[in-house]
């Protein structure tokens, strides 16, 4: 009875978490901070990177660096940005607020999704395919901090993790993008 229980509730509570993640990049479709839709499927042929972001963090100037890149590469390069709140707090206010602070502070034009988590039990999909080696094919890792980057290539490959301390216009990343 016990064994049953046990299979029944790997079916009914394990189960799912896969069953959310798709196995490419091009199939996510996540909600942006605006309410509209971000459609992966649209970035392809392009490179893309993801950052989960913050607006109360230490790293927080990297806006600026990320907005750089976004226009340096334009065309060629995709930034994503995922608004989280679970590192120190530092991403407490709605969609709305992180919308006005990214725009006012920082001029973001590059798209950004509605706050989601990055880690833990709530965690998004979408990390859940970029952390983990068995849908993402490339590595498993952990989000250690706000402004981690995951690089993706133009055919929807992850190629490259970049910790909270690697600019976004460090030469790992941009050598990456131009390859």
């Amino acid at each position: 009875m016990i064994l049953n229980f046990l299979l029944l509730f790997k079916l009914f509570f394990l189960a799912p978490a896969d069953a959310n993640v798709p196995s490419s990049i091009y199939d996510f479709k996540v909600e942006a901070l605006d309410g509209s839709t971000i459609d992966f499927a649209k970035f392809k042929g392009k490179k893309i990177l993801i950052v989960n972001t913050a607006s109360k963090c230490g790293f927080t100037p990297q806006y600026d660096d990320l907005e750089a890149l976004s226009k340096k590469y334009a065309g060629r390069l995709v930034i994503v940005g995922f608004p989280a709140n679970n590192f120190g707090h530092q991403e407490p206010g709605t969609n709305e607020e992180i919308a006005s602070f990214c725009k006012k502070n920082y001029g973001v034009t590059f798209p950004m999704a509605a706050k989601i988590s990055v880690k833990g039990d709530d965690m998004a999909p979408i990390y859940h395919w970029l952390t983990e080696k068995k849908y993402n094919g490339y590595e498993d890792s952990d989000v250690k901090w706000n402004f981690q980057k995951y690089l993706i290539d133009e055919n929807g490959n992850l190629v490259g993790v970049y910790y909270s301390m690697v600019d976004p216009m460090n030469k790992k990343i941009t050598k990456a993008i131009e390859k």
